[in-house]
């Protein structure tokens, strides 16, 4: 099994940063693609960031510029660095594993974190 913790939300005002944390734990595992989609109320779920184990990054529209996906392939880690946020960047920010290996066997699905809340008002 193969679980994945957030860390790091929180209130901040806007023009902040936060850093988000996402870690993966298991046994002889490896994850192809990490990143972070968000859901705030009234709205579909959007994809904000993601990375490959190689390094490689897309970001939303509505991010780039103002955040960076970053991973420590050593850790099982993925972070999400916001600057200068917004009101608009309000939500429930939840990391996603797409591609698991667990001994050999790769899962072409994804799992997904809990969530954390991250939250941009004056």
């Amino acid at each position: 099994q193969v679980q994945l913790v957030e860390s790091g939300g929180g209130l901040v005002q806007p023009g902040g940063s936060l850093r988000l944390s996402c870690a993966a734990s298991g046994s002889n595992f490896s994850i192809s693609v990490m990143g972070w989609y968000r859901q705030a109320p009234g709205k579909q779920r959007e994809r904000v960031a993601v990375a490959t184990g190689s390094g490689t990054t897309n970001y939303a529209d509505a991010v780039k510029g103002r955040f960076t996906v970053s991973r420590d392939n050593s850790k099982n880690t993925v972070y999400l660095q916001m600057n200068s946020l917004k009101p608009e960047d309000t939500a429930v920010y939840v990391c996603n594993a797409y591609g698991v290996t667990v001994r050999g066997i790769t899962t072409l699905g994804n799992y997904w974190g809990q969530g954390t809340q991250v939250t941009v008002s004056s």
